[in-house]
């Protein structure tokens, strides 16, 4: 990009940059086709009638007009939104910050923000992979305990290569939240609609880019530092962790009561 602009000039530059990135996008879309009916990857199905997989069920069956009128639609979307915030403002000030925090040169600031982008998206396939073990809930609840960690470590730490490390922890965790959201929302809301869920749930990257950078901006215009930014994510990553931690024991209630609704009809048929 450097080098175009160079060349042809910015405009022209990024006349270049959307064409490339539209046939690249068209060339990848046009593989994506449904899969037929009852579709399963190779040995999935010998895998289940063996007992060796188990089919896990969505919670229920929902469309996006009756996921928005949930509660766990809006706790989902607030957590989202402040783990996108945290995420974006550290990519939009680390270089400054890490400056200005712990004295690191220009060029070491320039080679951070390198390496977030290769932390931003390892943490999309990391901690998608992750999940598939762990379960979406207990991802996202450790998405914010590192969080909480990291911001309240960040204010005093001196040494250049932790505080570096802090940030790229931060930067992977935003990451892992966008890849884990669709299949989070299929957890809570059903396959039905997942793709318009989860349209309304990209609704917090938007106002994400836009909250945390001018979160930071108008914090750190007050106060000459950056350092009253950590506790400020601080409070709202506390305020995220508490509502992950609600969810999951909402769910694991509706999971305990349809169980037991099971049970019962079980009873009944024996």
């Amino acid at each position: 990009a450097a080098n175009l602009m160079q060349s042809v000039g910015i405009s022209t530059t990024y006349y270049i940059l959307g064409a490339g990135y539209f046939v690249l996008m068209f060339l990848g879309a046009s593989y994506i086709t449904p899969p037929p009916a009852n579709y399963m990857p190779e040995g999935m199905k010998q895998a289940i009638d063996t007992g060796k997989k188990e089919v896990k069920k969505d919670l229920r069956q929902l469309t996006a007009k009756e996921a928005v009128k949930t509660k766990h639609f809006w706790m989902l979307w607030t957590m989202k939104l402040i783990n996108t915030s945290a995420g974006i403002m550290m990519i939009s000030v680390a270089s400054p910050m890490a400056q200005d925090v712990v004295g690191l040169s220009v060029a070491g600031a320039a080679t951070l923000v390198g390496i977030m982008g290769i932390f931003n998206g390892g943490g999309r396939l990391g901690w998608a992979a992750a999940s598939d073990y762990l379960g979406r809930h207990n991802v996202f609840i450790i998405f914010f305990v590192i969080q909480l960690v990291a911001f309240i470590a960040l204010p005093v730490t001196t040494n250049t290569l932790l505080f570096q490390a802090l940030i790229l922890l931060v930067v992977s965790c935003y990451g892992g939240g966008f890849s884990n959201l669709p299949a989070f929302a299929g957890d809570l809301f059903g396959t039905k609609e997942v793709g318009a869920i989860h349209g309304y749930l990209l609704t917090t990257w938007s106002l994400g880019g836009v909250c945390g950078p001018m979160l930071v901006t108008a914090i750190n215009g007050a106060t000459g530092s950056y350092i009253p930014v950590f506790y400020v994510f601080f409070g709202l990553i506390a305020l995220t962790f508490i509502i992950s931690v609600w969810l999951r024991a909402d769910v694991k209630k509706m999971q305990r009561a349809e169980q037991q609704g099971q049970n019962e009809a079980l009873r009944n048929i024996l």
